[in-house]
């Protein structure tokens, strides 16, 4: 990899600030001083430094978001914030994107990456990574409703769901977890058995669950036990080798 690659792929600068860096002669490779812009380093072996100081260079980027109302799962959007917007300050030269989407009015666990494989892993139908839900209901789910959902609910445009876990609780309240990830899949669901979802968090996706510490709002860097939940959930389902 180029240094100057390099350097600005940790939010540095641009290529014309690293390369200005360069010749002024604050980047040392292996504690020689980089000569030129397209000076080779190795990320996973090289020591970096910037004005003395040794750089840790990473490619991905791995953040949960206790997303909260009023914000869309979009990288930009015209009319409302981004979850993007709600990312680590450090982390914003990393071009973080968010896995599957949230409803705008849908709370709860958002996972942001810059890692396409994983994404495409995560979101792919064929994996049928479960993703669970509380949902707050306008009547109680009883167990007819619990049955429907273990079948398979067909929707309003004819589509029957894959089956799918429904756990009745309090207050009107039932935890959901679904196998794929159709167009506001679980509000159409409780709307074809009669009743309407008057709010909604996802709680868990695959192996991963919700920091409960986190505020609404608020995003970390998920630890490297979390990242290895979504890495292995292939391996553990079995699957030959989501909403």
């Amino acid at each position: 990899m180029r240094i100057d690659k390099y350097l600005s792929g940790l939010g540095l600068g641009s290529r014309k600030d690293v390369k200005k860096m360069i010749k002024q002669g604050r980047v040392s490779v292996d504690g020689v001083t980089a000569a030129a812009p397209e000076t080779a380093v190795d990320p996973d072996r090289s020591r970096v430094c910037v004005d003395g100081k040794e750089t840790l260079y990473r490619e991905f980027a791995y953040v949960m978001l206790n997303k909260p109302k009023g914000y869309v799962s979009a990288t930009e959007d015209g009319r409302y914030p981004t979850v993007c917007d709600l990312a680590p300050a450090e982390l914003a030269h990393m071009s973080l994107f968010p896995v599957g989407r949230l409803d705008v009015d849908t709370e709860g666990l958002c996972l942001l990456t810059n890692d396409g494989a994983l994404a495409h892993r995560l979101l792919s139908p064929k994996k049928h990574v479960p993703k669970t839900y509380i949902a707050e209901l306008s009547a109680p789910a009883d167990e007819e409703d619990v049955k429907m959902f273990a079948s398979g609910v067909k929707l309003d445009d004819g589509y029957v769901c894959k089956p799918a876990e429904l756990e009745i609780l309090e207050n009107n309240s039932a935890r959901v977890v679904i196998y794929e990830g159709k167009y506001h899949q679980v509000k159409r669901m409780f709307a074809a058995v009669g009743k309407r979802v008057t709010a909604l968090k996802r709680v868990k996706i695959g192996g991963l669950a919700l920091d409960e510490s986190l505020a609404v709002g608020e995003a970390r860097e998920l630890t490297g036990d979390e990242i290895a939940l979504l890495e292995n959930f292939e391996n553990e389902t079995g699957d030959n080798i989501n909403a």
